[in-house]
């Protein structure tokens, strides 16, 4: 078989983009049995609720979802078993002194396979208050409108 090559985007959390300012970003591997990798081939996994944890100085994704492989017989995983995380030595540590901060937690916010792999990005969120929430709704829904005038000025006029 082939070697893979390319980004293919298994899940991404837009929610996390919503709950949180993302400050900062980090592509990290996982630690993964087969059946979990056979499964999120299969383009199964939410990680709406995932979390990094730090765990006796290492992180670890915690509330990420991945399914049980429908083919897998006693070897399968559990669903929501806690999994390693594989950065850097340096970027760990950074990332553990910054989310000890009050405030932040790391959020994944997309799980994808990078050349074959299997990768999480990262983000170190601060939690936004609710009138931030609502001004990026606010500005959101502004752009959307904008957009729309502008295509329909260009239907009219084009």
């Amino acid at each position: 078989m082939a070697r893979e090559s390319g980004r293919k985007l298994i899940a991404s959390n837009k929610k996390a983009r919503h709950e949180y300012l993302i400050e900062d970003t980090v592509e990290a591997g996982l630690v993964l049995t087969g059946t979990e990798v056979k499964s999120l081939r299969m383009g199964r996994a939410t990680i709406v609720d995932g979390y990094a944890v730090n765990y006796q100085g290492e992180l670890y994704l915690e509330g990420v979802h991945i399914p049980e492989y429908s083919q897998g017989t006693w070897t399968n995983h559990a669903a929501r078993r806690r999994r390693k995380l594989l950065m850097h030595r340096a970027e760990i540590e950074k990332f553990i002194a910054k989310s000890e901060q009050a405030g932040h937690t790391i959020v994944p916010l997309s799980l994808y396979f990078k050349d074959g792999r299997a990768k999480v990005e990262l983000g170190l969120g601060k939690g936004k208050k609710l009138h931030d929430k609502r001004q990026t709704l606010r500005e959101r829904q502004d752009r959307m409108e904008a957009q729309r005038a502008m295509s329909a000025h260009l239907r009219q006029h084009g």
